[in-house]
């Protein structure tokens, strides 16, 4: 580490005050998701932000009121050295009108005991904030980065809106990207995780008063109550969700992480019918050497093969439909996984920053949830995970995040991304 490298940190420590307050900042922005579509005050700030700092700005709607803000560094040399994404989303967890235990408003930052109190302190309005003040510190020492460095604040992570998508789609790229989201400072990949909906449907709809012709002797109406059939798809997916528990796992992971979650059932239309419609809403967790498409299909072929085997649903079986590009509009979501290289470029040099910051080796280790990451490592970008903050606190009543690890944060942060970016890339016929 350089003499200009120790004086940033010593200014973050000097100016600690300044970041905790540009999270207080943030933390006022009321950008709850759902119910969403309340960004666009933030991002506004954020675009303000960055272009003060000397980027070029690209703001676009991917929701009306929900925002995207890409600002891009342009570098000194960027044919020779890398570039950066640093990725961080702006909206937080929702409030329950309900919701009781608040000390102060969840809006209305507060400090306390050396912790930083708000909605969306750890997930993850304080990566954003510690990110983008080292590029405040950068710009006012006058540092150059030799490669691009893009500074992404997107919208609906929180409901599967991927705003992350949206710039993968928008064709930005880059030698590696850093997800500024909580994970109590380890380093990390995840797992994915996909939602579908599970249709068992009745060609005709019957009265309640024939009920008795489907189910006893010598009724003589080939029909079925499509709740009840919705039953034996719940128990398929049981069945196949304890399968992949014994026959799959993954470094990292708990055993069992691989889970089907049942989590919303709609069905019939009125208690003087037989229920002619059951929907099922299920939310599936894979693990990093998996993908979205191939699960969809596992479940699929299992869920059939259950049905084939009732006469009924043989004759009916059961409708997919998988995914979607929001929880709120279309009820649906996906987040692809994130293998984690540990022998990679980006690892190693995030592990040195770490190291020659804090005096410790961080952690490396596999989120139990899922982020924007996936979005980014989908368009063969290499990706890791990286923020202040735990699970524990995130979404949670009265969340907070530690102030002294927002420092810690950020120094890694100033230390990775100055040397990140001055990294050289290899010939074009070796690999990236």
């Amino acid at each position: 580490m350089n003499k200009l490298q120790n004086e940033l940190l010593n200014d973050i420590d000097d100016r600690q005050e300044e970041l905790i307050e540009l999270v207080k900042k943030l933390v006022r922005f009321q950008t709850p998701s759902p119910p969403a579509r309340n960004t666009k005050e933030a991002q506004d700030f954020m675009a303000e932000q960055l272009m003060n700092l000397g980027a070029d700005v690209d703001q676009w709607e991917v929701y009306p009121g929900d925002p995207n803000v890409v600002g891009t560094f342009k570098g000194t040399n960027p044919n020779k050295h890398k570039s950066l994404i640093v990725n961080g989303h702006i909206d937080v967890a929702e409030v329950d009108e309900e919701e009781q235990g608040w000390n102060t408003d969840p809006f209305t930052p507060s400090v306390k005991n050396d912790r930083l109190y708000g909605r969306g302190t750890a997930d993850m309005k304080a990566g954003l904030a510690g990110a983008l003040f080292v590029i405040k510190l950068l710009k006012e020492k006058g540092i150059e980065l030799p490669g691009d460095l893009i500074f992404q604040s997107v919208v609906g992570e929180e409901v599967g809106e991927a705003g992350t998508l949206e710039c993968c789609e928008r064709g930005y790229t880059a030698d590696g990207a850093v997800v500024v989201d909580t994970s109590d400072l380890h380093i990390q990949g995840q797992g994915g995780v996909i939602t579908g909906w599970v249709t068992v449907k009745s060609p005709k709809t019957y009265h309640d008063a024939v009920r008795r012709d489907m189910v006893h002797a010598g009724g003589g109406l080939h029909a079925a109550s499509a709740i009840e059939k919705m039953v034996k798809m719940i128990e398929g997916l049981k069945e196949l969700e304890q399968y992949w528990a014994v026959t799959k796992s993954f470094p990292g992971f708990p055993a069992g992480m691989n889970t089907i979650n049942p989590a919303v059932i709609e069905g019939g239309r009125h208690a003087a019918f037989v229920a002619d419609e059951c929907k099922l809403w299920i939310t599936v967790h894979f693990y990093p050497d998996e993908n979205h498409d191939d699960i969809a299909k596992e479940v699929e072929d299992h869920l059939l093969k259950v049905a084939d085997g009732d006469p009924w649903l043989r004759d009916h079986p059961p409708i997919f439909t998988w995914g979607g590009k929001s929880m709120i509009e279309d009820k649906g979501e996906i987040f692809p996984s994130l293998a984690l290289d540990e022998e990679g470029q980006i690892v190693q040099t995030l592990k040195s920053a770490h190291t020659n910051v804090l005096k410790t080796g961080p952690q490396v280790s596999m989120s139990p949830t899922v982020t924007d990451g996936g979005w980014l490592g989908n368009a063969g970008i290499p990706t890791i995970i990286y923020g202040p903050g735990d699970l524990h606190n995130a979404h949670g009543i009265n969340e907070s995040v530690s102030i002294p690890q927002l420092i810690d944060f950020t120094k890694v942060m100033m230390t990775f991304i100055y040397e990140w970016c001055h990294e050289k890339r290899k010939d074009d016929k070796d690999e990236i």
